[in-house]
């Protein structure tokens, strides 16, 4: 029998590498941003935190609504109220989904699995960030549902006042309101790439800096520009919601730099840098 050296044609070429599963990315080619994202909004219910998360922040905004439906003045019973009140829940909780969309790669270790099948791990990166926009946009959608509900019940005894009075600008502030609160919980999520740890950190560090803002007479320049908690309300805050002014907006693109743009940038230069074992 001949022997041929590895370099003859006649050598039999080594099989191609396939990733975890079988899977040839050579065949199939890499899949589209739209498919990841796709698999990425999955990933937000098929864990049992992710899913009862949601749960509860349904409940909670629809629970808020009831509670002032059924207790407060009539004039507390406009959509526009109910629509602001229904948003604070969702706020504070999404950003923890947006961190569970990134820490859960490592924490139940399919990370691995993730960056074999996509190798440019930014593009997996884009997807959760394609994937908690759309999450925060659909929170709206269901607020405007239960505010909606809520106010069709407060009118039944025709005591309320204008209790239709919605804006575009409200729904729109509400959007921006929400998307920034999920883009800081998953650039805190990349950065700190621990659940624990990163949930602590985005309640936290935004609460300590608004209190040494208001405590700390140097700091209330500063604080009026970096604190989110300040540069946001005005998205949501009735009866102006969504209505900002120029100064507001750049109070609010410095905030969204410092808490969401330097802590994505840092994480994502981490996350692809760091070796997944």
């Amino acid at each position: 029998m001949t022997a041929y050296p590895a370099s003859s044609p006649h050598a039999a070429a080594d099989p191609a590498p396939t990733a975890p599963g079988g899977v040839d990315p050579s065949v199939h080619g890499r899949p589209s941003l739209l498919r990841l994202t796709g698999v990425e909004l999955r990933k937000l219910t098929d864990t049992r935190s992710g899913f009862w998360l949601l749960v509860v922040i349904a409940l909670l905004s629809a629970g808020i609504v009831a509670v002032v439906v059924f207790v407060s003045p009539d004039t507390d019973q406009r959509f526009d109220n109910l629509f602001a009140l229904a948003q604070f829940p969702v706020g504070i909780l999404l950003p923890i989904l947006g961190i569970l969309l990134v820490t859960s790669e490592f924490s139940q270790r399919t990370a691995l699995t993730t960056f074999a099948l996509v190798p440019r791990r930014h593009r997996v990166v884009v997807a959760k960030l394609a994937a908690g926009t759309l999450a925060a946009l659909a929170a709206v959608v269901v607020s405007l549902v239960t505010t909606a509900a809520g106010t069709l019940l407060a009118t039944l005894d025709g005591g309320t006042p204008d209790a239709w009075s919605a804006s575009l600008p409200a729904v729109l502030g509400s959007a921006v309101f929400q998307i920034v609160s999920v883009l800081m919980g998953i650039a805190f999520g990349l950065l700190v790439q621990n659940t624990p740890l990163a949930i602590v950190l985005s309640l936290v560090l935004p609460i300590a800096w608004s209190t040494l803002g208001e405590l700390v007479a140097r700091l209330r320049t500063a604080a009026g520009w970096l604190d989110t908690g300040l540069t946001t309300a005005p998205l949501v805050e009735p009866p102006t919601a969504g209505e900002l002014t120029a100064g507001q907006w750049a109070r609010l693109a410095v905030s969204v730099l410092v808490w969401v743009g330097i802590p994505l940038v840092a994480g994502l230069v981490r996350t692809v840098r760091r070796e997944v074992s």
